[in-house]
């Protein structure tokens, strides 16, 4: 499956840094602007789970907050 999305994007000090404009809890960094794509494009598969496997398993978790 494909999507398009559109990523803001600006050179830090050190970092290239961007967001997903329809995901902007999705954020990363890269030393490269390609740097940056390619770990943008890793962050969104974690963050929409498109890795997971068919057979998986699910558990619940506490956090005291």
């Amino acid at each position: 499956m494909e999507a398009k999305l559109k990523m803001i994007y600006w050179k830090s000090e050190k970092f290239w840094v961007g967001k997903l404009l329809e995901h902007p809890e999705i954020m990363t960094q890269g030393e490269t602007l390609e740097e940056l794509e390619d770990n943008m494009k890793d962050a969104y598969a974690l963050v929409t789970m498109d890795d997971v496997p068919a057979e998986h398993k699910v558990k619940e978790l506490i956090f005291a907050v």
